[in-house]
């Protein structure tokens, strides 16, 4: 099976429309702090939001592609949902949907930004635009349209298609199940979905996402008086709400190694993935080369199939935010009375989420030491992702659609990252196939500082999901 379009022609097609319509357009978007609701209590007043959401909107209803239709969706209380239809195109079915995924709020600012980027500063250097969510996710809605449009310009099939733009996915999707169920009827039941907000291990072909960890979290808040004290009179008598912490963190985790220590956490993993992450390790430079240790430091392992089992496949433990402590240029000598922490665990894909929360707390909260108030507050659960076998036209569309844009193979990896989106969907859909992939490589620094979307790389993801469009219209 090959495509029903000249692919060369589609290549040069989406680079044309990246380079004169949607770098412009990621620079506008890029500069607005449209921050998900989880970090901007007064989203829908502040307006950051709906800006960016009219940017996405107005963008797409200027595409000249066959059919589409755009809306905002709304719903009160709720983050707005920027919906689209495309009907079939060629040999494709109405009956036969196919779901593409995106999401259009970002994370904070956060420090370190080197010097002349910002969040909200757009700044393309060389193939890198850097700032705030153009690749986490921004650009998934344009890429979406533009693959659709390359196959419709080239003469190529696609079923009909609905994209789906959030505005709440950073918070861990909590608006997105009423507005699922609101366009259920439209939605119908998709054969096959579509979600560029993940990664790949390099910039040099095609990778599919298999899986996807889970996430468990919340706010241990430790309280031994009911005010501070001199330092000099209290210390050796009350005891350190930051020792106790640390005490109890040490229940669910080795100080020492990091490992987690509850059993509720952990799974196997399956024989197929072991194998994918040996092919990976072998084809890609280690998974720790891709951040900036200071001058030496190391990895918590230099095994690199270690590091990707550690990264996909075992729980993790990350301190993300903590209160009662001072800046340090304004810390007296007092003992504190709190100290909270904000604990967020990443769990293996097939793990039970809510079984996991409900472990942490039980380990966090019996018997605190010394009688300290304990409480385990603000809990957050979302369970992770393992992907159903591709079927073989997936895997020839995947092929075909790595060599046309990249020249190489397509690979298969698991991602350390939460989609909460791709869990629902896989209970609701278990029929479905589904192809996750995204431009987040090496050094991309999602959610962190000097995050930057990878331009080549998109327009290549692009390209091969137009391959993959016409692939599941003709595959018969």
């Amino acid at each position: 099976m090959t495509p029903s379009f000249d692919a060369q022609s589609v290549m040069a097609d989406v680079s044309a429309v990246w380079a004169a319509d949607i770098v412009p357009t990621m620079h506008d978007y890029i500069a607005i702090p449209a921050l998900s609701p989880a970090f901007d209590a007064e989203w829908a007043a502040n307006g950051h939001m709906g800006r960016a959401v009219d940017l996405v909107a107005d963008w797409c209803r200027s595409r000249p592609i066959r059919g589409l239709t755009v809306e905002v969706a709304e719903i009160p209380g709720r983050t707005p949902l920027v919906v689209m239809e495309i009907p079939a195109s060629g040999s494709g079915s109405n009956d036969d949907p196919v779901l593409l995924y995106g999401h259009l709020d970002k994370q904070p600012e956060m420090v370190g930004w080197r010097d002349g980027l910002g969040p909200w500063t757009p700044v393309l250097d060389g193939e890198r635009l850097y700032g705030r969510g153009g690749a986490d996710d921004g650009y998934a809605a344009f890429a979406s349209l533009t693959a659709i449009e390359a196959v419709q310009r080239a003469g190529g099939s696609h079923a009909r298609c609905v994209v789906l733009v959030e505005a709440s996915e950073e918070s861990g999707s909590p608006d997105l199940p009423a507005h699922l169920a609101a366009l259920a009827d439209r939605v119908g039941t998709p054969s096959l979905v579509l979600c560029l907000d993940s990664g790949c291990a390099d910039y040099n072909r095609l990778w599919a996402t298999t899986s996807l960890r889970g996430l468990a979290g919340g706010t241990l808040v430790v309280e031994i008086l009911e005010e501070g004290a001199h330092s000099g009179a209290a210390s050796g008598v009350v005891p350190s709400t930051f020792r106790i912490a640390r005490q109890l963190v040490e229940r669910v985790e080795d100080g020492t190694t990091g490992e987690i220590r509850l059993a509720e956490l952990h799974t196997d993993v399956p024989d197929d993935r072991r194998r994918q992450v040996e092919e990976t390790a072998a084809t890609t430079a280690p998974y720790a080369s891709g951040f900036r240790f200071v001058p030496g430091a190391n990895p918590t392992t230099d095994d690199p199939v270690e590091q990707i089992l550690n990264h996909t496949w075992r729980p993790a433990l990350s301190t993300i935010g903590a209160d009662g402590l001072p800046p340090t240029t304004r810390a007296g000598n007092v003992l504190r009375p709190r100290t909270a922490l904000q604990l967020s665990f990443r769990l293996p894909p097939t793990c039970d989420s809510d079984a996991a929360l409900a472990a942490v707390q039980a380990a966090l909260t019996a018997d605190p030491p010394y009688g300290a108030r304990v409480t385990f507050s603000g809990r957050e659960s979302g369970q992770g992702w393992n992907a159903p076998p591709f079927a073989p036209w997936l895997d020839t569309a995947l092929e075909q659609a790595s060599q046309l844009a990249w020249g190489a193979p397509y690979r298969a990896f698991g991602e350390g990252g939460t989609i909460p989106f791709m869990g629902m969907l896989g209970r609701q859909f278990p029929d479905a196939q589904f192809l996750i992939t995204g431009v987040l490589g090496p050094e991309s620094n999602a959610h962190g500082p000097n995050e930057f979307l990878h331009l080549p790389t998109g327009e290549r993801v692009t390209a091969a999901l137009a391959v993959v469009l016409d692939h599941h219209a003709t595959r018969g």
